[in-house]
């Protein structure tokens, strides 16, 4: 492997074997308030949903991960057969690998499998030339969804990690115009990788016709992180000192989810890690949750595995579900909840950035 395949079994390796979550957990500061008398059976809480007029069981779906390399094909396999089981959505890493280097098997496995959702990925860095890049276009991002057969195609926000990287794509003019130039022809969601989606970039991505947003806030994996223990691996000093300063940079994630609320499908992802949390990103505004780093290391082993954990997720949703006295999902949303802590500080600004 060389180039951006390595890069991505880099990526894989890092987050398995260094500490690079945030230092915060956000969603610990996000508390539901207990309903001691509940009027619902558990084996009667509905959790299922629909999402981007997709039903699913239960509103989780495992955000992106990876592609691109050999390994990945075995890590999307895995995801996309137990999401389709569990009848919950999938989106698949950065497709770049495919659309520049032709490296299209590890995507095109998800096609396979019956999963409710499929969410294809391209980042917004690739909408503008780089450096001795070309610029991805329209018949680039339809290529994207016909791999895996998606439904929505995700444009990802990662200038926070590209920054630490010395091989990073650092433009950003035209970004925006690229993503309203997609959504004119494609369904487009945009997702962030763990900085989060403030209000102000929510509006303006609402007002180009983008259909949904994952916000990906901090309180997760720290992509600087991870780009600085690459930097550190290689003795990139330069770039090691720059992850370090930026590594807790982002908006919580549960605070994301309330600032990006602008009438938009939303996606409560960046550091949910059980169904208790998941069920707080639904009760702060959010449509669905997104687990990622929650399952990897499951990925690597077995859609059996996989399968397992998600279904252990979706069961602690219910029973959070059943302890706040909710029904149904839309009920859910309206559970009582207090914000604590760091998070609390950030929600309660004066303004909403």
């Amino acid at each position: 492997m060389k180039g951006i395949e390595q890069r991505k079994a880099e990526h894989i390796m890092v987050t398995l074997e260094e500490d690079v979550a945030s230092a915060h957990d956000y969603w610990n500061d996000v508390k539901l308030v207990h309903d001691a008398l509940p009027d619902v059976d558990l084996d009667d809480v509905d959790t299922s949903t629909v999402l981007f007029g997709r039903k699913l069981s239960c509103p989780l779906m495992v955000t992106a991960i990876t592609g691109g390399y050999p390994e990945a094909e075995k890590i999307n396999r895995n995801l996309a057969e137990a999401c389709a089981n569990l009848r919950i959505g999938l989106g698949v890493g950065s497709q770049r690998p495919a659309l520049e280097r032709g490296a299209r098997k590890s995507y095109e496995v998800v096609k396979d499998f019956d999963v409710p959702l499929k969410v294809g990925n391209i980042g917004a860095p690739q909408l503008v030339p780089q450096k001795r890049k070309r610029a991805f276009g329209t018949d680039d991002a339809h290529k994207a969804m016909e791999m895996i057969d998606a439904d929505l195609l995700a444009i990802h926000l990662n200038f926070l990690q590209e920054i630490a990287q010395p091989e990073g794509d650092t433009r950003a003019k035209g970004c925006y115009d690229g993503i309203r130039s997609l959504s004119r022809e494609l369904p487009i969601i945009v997702k962030e990788t763990g900085a989060g989606i403030s209000r102000r970039v929510a509006q303006r991505l609402k007002g180009i016709g983008v259909q949904g947003l994952d916000v990906a806030g901090a309180g997760g994996t720290s992509f600087s992180k991870v780009e600085g223990c690459r930097a550190a691996r290689k003795g990139d000093r330069r770039c090691e000192r720059i992850a370090d300063t930026f590594a807790e940079w982002g908006i919580p994630a549960p605070v994301s989810v309330m600032w990006a609320d602008v009438g938009l499908p939303i996606i409560a992802s960046g550091g949910i890690q059980n169904g208790l949390q998941a069920a707080k990103g639904i009760a702060v505004g959010a449509d669905c949750a997104g687990v990622a780093r929650a399952v990897l290391r499951d990925a690597l082993e077995s859609s059996k595995a996989v399968e397992e954990r998600l279904a252990l997720i979706i069961e602690e949703m219910r029973i959070a579900m059943f302890l706040t006295g909710s029904r149904d999902v839309r009920e859910l949303g309206r559970a009582e909840h207090i914000i604590t802590g760091a998070t609390g500080e950030w929600a309660g600004c004066e303004r909403e950035i």
